[in-house]
């Protein structure tokens, strides 16, 4: 079932959507497969902290996080991945690892990778390790007001 709070935001703002069904898969790559949706096309969803902040990093399931290009971009000190434990509370109506890329919906940044921006359409978690939904991203864009920044690299 999709997150609840995403379906509401979603339909009060009249977005147009698309929700997929797959059998369940964990990891951003296993997911596009199953969807069959392009690993660029696919965003995942990885949870830093940045300067001891909680913050969503978007990326396409084909790329990953360099945290030196995150800290440069933002100027920031210090940059690592969140552990679990430390997220696992602010998203209470997700799967852990299936969290959809609206930060705006859980008060954290939201960061999305350029390559994502140059799509026609995201794909992400629909709040759980069966289901994605796709739209615009023009729409996503106006839903969430991410922050456009470069800090990924293709996976080799």
């Amino acid at each position: 079932m999709v997150s609840k709070k995403l379906q509401n935001y979603l339909d009060s703002h009249h977005t147009h959507y698309v929700a997929i069904s797959h059998s369940p898969a964990y990891t951003a790559q296993e997911i596009a497969a199953r969807a069959h949706v392009p690993g660029h096309e696919l965003a995942k969803t990885v949870i830093l902290k940045i300067d001891g902040k909680l913050a969503m990093a978007v990326l396409p399931a084909d790329y990953i996080i360099d945290l030196d290009l995150v800290k440069k971009s933002l100027k920031a000190k210090k940059v690592e991945f969140a552990d679990e434990e430390e997220f696992k509370y602010t998203f209470p109506d997700c799967e852990i690892g299936a969290m959809p890329p609206f930060g705006n919906l859980y008060d954290i940044d939201t960061f999305v990778a350029k390559s994502l921006s140059d799509d026609e359409s995201i794909s992400f978690n629909a709040g759980n390790h069966k289901e994605l939904i796709r739209i615009p991203y023009k729409e996503y864009e106006q839903l969430v007001h991410p922050r456009v920044i470069p800090f990924t690299r293709k996976m080799h």
